[in-house]
């Protein structure tokens, strides 16, 4: 009995040795550094159309941001907020085929890094904390989510592609069956990102 006892406590010990080794070594992968330059105040400005498609394509040939960008250290990490964005203007406002549509944001919004590839300066992330409520002729709405983006430093692009499932629509009223709860909205379009200094910021992620 008492060599069962000590076999026992043997193995349950260096069970207990494996898994503090385990944790130890997980634990002990370094985050992501993500250096921004330069970092502070930025604005941004589409290039080309934007387009929320809820259902149906509500298009925008005007629309523009401004918020901060800062380094950070994390996987996933926020390298900037979107503290105001604006979809269309009094003059060109954003169209569909169920009249003028109206999008209020609610922010702040945040851009969320992920996965950077040195080779292209690419940087793979999604923009988060979307919420925004649209009105489209009688048709009024809220979505919120996230929207996957890449953004390119050669170029200051920050591309917004989002897939089916990321956005979600709430409160829908006087939109019939055309828009529900159980559409899902696709938020698509290209902003050019600069600097206060009127610099294009660039985003690395290094794993030191």
């Amino acid at each position: 009995m008492k060599k069962t006892l000590r076999r026992t406590a043997v193995v349950a010990g260096a069970a207990a040795a494996a898994f503090g080794l385990a944790v130890g070594t997980a634990s002990a992968v370094p985050s992501t550094v993500w250096t921004v330059t330069p970092t502070g105040s930025y604005t941004a400005t589409n290039s080309g159309n934007i387009v929320l498609t809820a259902a149906i394509p509500m298009t925008c040939t005007s629309s523009g941001a401004s918020g901060t960008m800062s380094s950070a250290t994390g996987n996933p990490a926020t390298v900037a907020t979107i503290n105001a964005i604006n979809f269309g203007t009094s003059a060109a406002p954003c169209t569909s085929v169920l009249g003028n549509v109206t999008t209020v944001a609610v922010t702040p919004w945040t851009v969320v890094a992920q996965d950077y590839t040195a080779a292209t300066g690419v940087t793979k992330g999604y923009i988060g904390n979307v919420k925004a409520n649209v009105t489209a002729g009688a048709c009024k709405f809220t979505v919120t989510g996230k929207a996957s983006a890449t953004y390119t430093n050669s170029t200051g692009i920050l591309a917004v592609s989002s897939v089916s499932g990321e956005l979600a629509v709430s409160s829908p009223t006087n939109c019939g069956s055309v828009i529900t709860t159980a559409t899902k909205p696709i938020f698509k379009g290209n902003y050019a990102i600069k600097a206060s200094t009127g610099a294009i910021p660039k985003i690395v992620g290094t794993n030191p």
